[in-house]
């Protein structure tokens, strides 16, 4: 469900996880860039929990981009976790409609995050795009240092 219209600032979101074991120690990272008339202005943050899963990080990454904008905005989300951007497209609303349950019947794991990943979602109109990791992609690997720094630093 996309949140109403009106007039929204263009964003790109780069956002990563990692996992020291999984679980472990874990990172999250994201890169925001949003476009204005006076051209590009660019934000990154990270963050670490001690005992986390790789996925999990990949979900706090995107929840964690997606709170730092001030206002609504119109947001291309780019991921190397199939993980997020196919629960983007493609799972979420399912799991809504059958009250937070996967097709076969099991709660969806790491329902808090999506939950709130879905708050975010209906705030922003969002566009997720997969892009592959470790392969050379300026801003990916940005975000993967980011989140392999956090993660490091506490293990």
């Amino acid at each position: 469900m996309n949140p109403p219209n009106f007039p929204r600032t263009r964003v790109e979101l780069f956002c990563d996880g990692a996992c020291l074991g999984n679980p472990g120690p874990g990172g999250w990272g994201y890169l925001l860039r949003v476009h204005t008339a006076d051209g590009p202005r660019e934000k990154e943050a990270n963050g670490a929990e001690p005992a986390t899963t790789n996925n999990r990080m990949e979900l706090r990454a995107a929840i964690e981009g997606l709170g730092a904008l001030a206002r609504p905005c119109e947001v291309a989300l780019y991921s190397d976790s199939q993980y997020v951007v196919k629960g983007i497209q493609s799972w979420l609303e399912g799991w809504k409609r059958k009250g937070w349950r996967k097709a076969d019947g099991q709660p969806v794991i790491n329902v808090e995050l999506w939950q709130a990943l879905d708050a975010q979602l209906r705030t922003h109109r969002v566009e997720a795009h997969w892009v592959r990791g470790h392969d050379g992609h300026a801003e990916n690997e940005r975000v993967d240092r980011l989140a392999s720094d956090a993660a490091k630093s506490l293990g």
